[in-house]
C-alpha cells in the first residue's frame, strides 16, 4: 500500500484523495464500528478541539461529527455564522488562522451555490490545521464515504459491475445543493461500479464534474451512463438512490449569484412538471430482486419516495445513517491524529 500518513490533510474532495487513502478511511471505519459496537474505548484524539462551523442546519452531520468527537476523547465546537464574527463578515483568511492557533481541525458546512466551495478552498489554503467539508455546494465527502461503507458491507468490497442508479426525484421541501449526487457518481465509478443518472433534462449534473467522473469510470473499470426516464434508470438496478437536487448547474456561479431570484423561479417551474418522479413499489420492481434503496436524509416522504419503499425491507437508510458516525470518526482520526 503507497503512503496512508493523511494526519494535517484537508478534506474538500475524496476526488483529491487516493484509493488507497480512501480504503484507509474504510478501513479505520469498520474498525472504529466494531469498537463502538463491543464498548470498547477508542480515545484517538485525546484533549483535541474540533471547531464546527454550520451556515446551515444539520442533523446526521452534526450529531455524527460531535458524538464522534467526544467518543475519540475530544471536544468539537458548535458554531453557526451568529456566534461567530462571520455575521460581521470577518474573512475565511482570517476565521481559519485565527482557529488554527486554538484547535486541531475546522469542519465547514457552506451549500451556498457559486461560494460554498471557494470558501471552504481559502480556509484550507490559510490553515495550519486539517479543514475537513462537511458540505459545499459541489461535494459532500462526509456522506459518500459512508454511503460507500454501505454499500460494501451489503455487496462486498468488491464492488466492480455494482448497477447502481443515482435518480432526480420530486420534493417540495428546498432547492437541495448538487453535492450529494456529484460526489456519488465521482467516488462510485472509481471502485468499478456501473453508475446511471436518471434525471429530467431540466436538471443536469456540473458538466466539468461529469467529465471528471466520466474519466474516473474509464480509469478503473466502472461505467457512467446518463437517462431522462426514471423507470428507465430503475431497470436491474442493484441500488438505487432516489434524491432531489436543485437545477443549479443551468446556471453560471455569477449568473446565478447575480440574479438568484429570477434562477429560483426558472428552477421551481421545471420542478412542478416532474412531480411524476417518485420512487414508489412499481419502480422498485422494475429493478433487481436484491435490490436496495439509499438516501442522505432527509427524505421527502411522499414526493421523493412512498413510505412503502423507505419503510420497507429494501431499504437500508438508517443503516447509511449510522455509518456517517464511524466514518466521520475515521477521517477526524486519520487528519487529526496519525502520528507525531
Amino acid at each position: 500500500m503507497s503512503q496512508t500518513l493523511l494526519r494535517g490533510r484537508h478534506l474538500i474532495t475524496f476526488q483529491e484523495w487516493t484509493k488507497n487513502e480512501i480504503n484507509m478511511a474504510l478501513d479505520v471505519a469498520g474498525d472504529l464500528k466494531r469498537r463502538f459496537a463491543t464498548g470498547e474505548p477508542h480515545r484517538l484524539l485525546q484533549d483535541k478541539t474540533l471547531f464546527m462551523m454550520f451556515f446551515e442546519q444539520s442533523t446526521r452531520t452534526r450529531n455524527s461529527m460531535e458524538a464522534g468527537m467526544t467518543q475519540l476523547g475530544g471536544h468539537a465546537h458548535d458554531l453557526t455564522p451568529d456566534k461567530m464574527q462571520l455575521s460581521h463578515g470577518e474573512s475565511a483568511k482570517d476565521t481559519a488562522m485565527v482557529l488554527s492557533r486554538m484547535g486541531h481541525g475546522i469542519a465547514c458546512r457552506n451549500c451556498f451555490y457559486g461560494i460554498g466551495n471557494n470558501y471552504l478552498r481559502e480556509m484550507a489554503k490559510f490553515s495550519s490545521i486539517p479543514v475537513l467539508s462537511l458540505q459545499d455546494d459541489l461535494y459532500h465527502p462526509m456522506q459518500v464515504i459512508a454511503d460507500l461503507m454501505t454499500i460494501q458491507e451489503y455487496f462486498g468490497k468488491n464492488t466492480k459491475g455494482l448497477k447502481v442508479t443515482v435518480s432526480w426525484a420530486y420534493a417540495t421541501s428546498h432547492a437541495k445543493p448538487l453535492s450529494v449526487p456529484l460526489s456519488q457518481i465521482l467516488m462510485f465509478p472509481r471502485f468499478g461500479m456501473d453508475v446511471t443518472v436518471a434525471a429530467p433534462k431540466e436538471f443536469p449534473l456540473t458538466p466539468e464534474l461529469v467529465k471528471i467522473a466520466q474519466q474516473n469510470a474509464e480509469e478503473n473499470g466502472g461505467k457512467l451512463n446518463f437517462t431522462d426516464n426514471m423507470d428507465e434508470g430503475f431497470e436491474g438496478a442493484q441500488i438505487v438512490i432516489p434524491k432531489n437536487w436543485g437545477g443549479f448547474a443551468n446556471f453560471s456561479m455569477d449568473e446565478y449569484n447575480r440574479n438568484e431570484e429570477e434562477c429560483r423561479k426558472q428552477m421551481k417551474a421545471n420542478l412542478e412538471k416532474h412531480k411524476d418522479w417518485i420512487c414508489d413499489e412499481r419502480r422498485m420492481k422494475l429493478a433487481a430482486p436484491e435490490v436496495k434503496y439509499m438516501h442522505a436524509l432527509p427524505a421527502d416522504r411522499g414526493n421523493e419516495v412512498t413510505d412503502a419503499v423507505i419503510d420497507g425491507p429494501a431499504s437500508i437508510i438508517y443503516d447509511e445513517a449510522e455509518n456517517r458516525l464511524h466514518t466521520a470518526k475515521a477521517v477526524m482520526a486519520l487528519t487529526m491524529g496519525g502520528r507525531p
